[in-house]
């Protein structure tokens, strides 16, 4: 199989830890150059250094950007931090794995406020669009591109204290959906996937935590969780000329988790 990934470049947004930066280790085992957004203290920083190090020694090109990528008035800065890395290059796969939303009940003590909504919404829904928007503007897709973005079965399966992640994740469907349809003229695809409960730092933060994996596990078939390295087989597979006329689309990658 001819690797059509080999020295192309890749955006990945929130590439530090989880789905994210498993994509990325992915994606740069097959040859592409990668440029990584991620938001870490300097506590945190030693670690995930180790981390990129493990995708450096594969020997492609990487740019690693500390930074809050859900800021719009840090957008420009951004933007050209990327196009000095690419240097006149264009980006084939766009990778949006934002985690940053409230996980907060309705009812009882500390509950959602507007403003909590508003965050989440913005941070893990609508920031794909700004990110496409000034990406395109800024002509730094190539033809083709691939825009991809992970959601979850909580954007239409309700849960306890995930009301604005789930809110968030419906958001981003139907941003993803727009995009499929408004773009496809530049030669841009743009696809959700939905991975199933996948044990990282983001699944560590929901208050149920243990109870959603324990269901998990008598939900799936396989009676296993997903896993990072899973759902970045398919953000391989999705990056790939061969996946150029899927787009729109909520991929699910849970072992048929979702079927019961």
């Amino acid at each position: 199989m001819v690797n059509d990934l080999q020295n192309k470049y890749g955006l990945v947004l929130g590439g530090s830890s989880g789905l994210g930066y498993a994509s990325a280790l992915k994606l740069a085992e097959n040859g592409m150059n990668l440029i990584i957004f991620y938001r870490a203290s300097r506590i945190q920083a030693a670690e995930i250094e180790t981390r990129f190090d493990i995708i450096r020694s594969l020997g492609i090109q990487l740019l690693t950007v500390n930074s809050d990528v859900t800021r719009e008035d840090k957008l420009s800065e951004n933007l050209e931090k990327i196009k000095t890395f690419l240097n006149d290059k264009k980006l084939s796969v766009f990778l949006h794995s934002i985690s940053k939303g409230n996980l907060k009940p309705m009812t009882g003590d500390n509950t959602l406020s507007t403003n909590d909504f508003l965050q989440t919404i913005h941070s893990m829904g609508i920031s794909l669009y700004s990110w496409t928007k000034a990406l395109f503007e800024a002509d730094l897709f190539a033809k083709p591109a691939k825009i991809l973005s992970f959601t979850s079965e909580g954007s239409t399966r309700p849960m306890k204290n995930y009301a604005a992640v789930s809110a968030a994740k419906a958001t981003l469907e139907a941003i993803n959906k727009s995009i499929a349809i408004e773009f496809a003229p530049h030669q841009i695809t743009s696809n959700c996937i939905q991975a199933g409960v996948t044990d990282t730092l983001s699944l560590s933060m929901i208050p149920m935590y243990e109870e959603l994996k324990a269901e998990s596990l008598k939900r799936n078939p396989h009676r296993e969780l997903t896993t990072p390295e899973r759902v970045a087989n398919v953000v391989y597979l999705m990056s790939r000329e061969e996946a150029s006329w899927i787009t729109g689309t909520v991929i699910k990658v849970d072992g048929g988790e979702s079927l019961q």
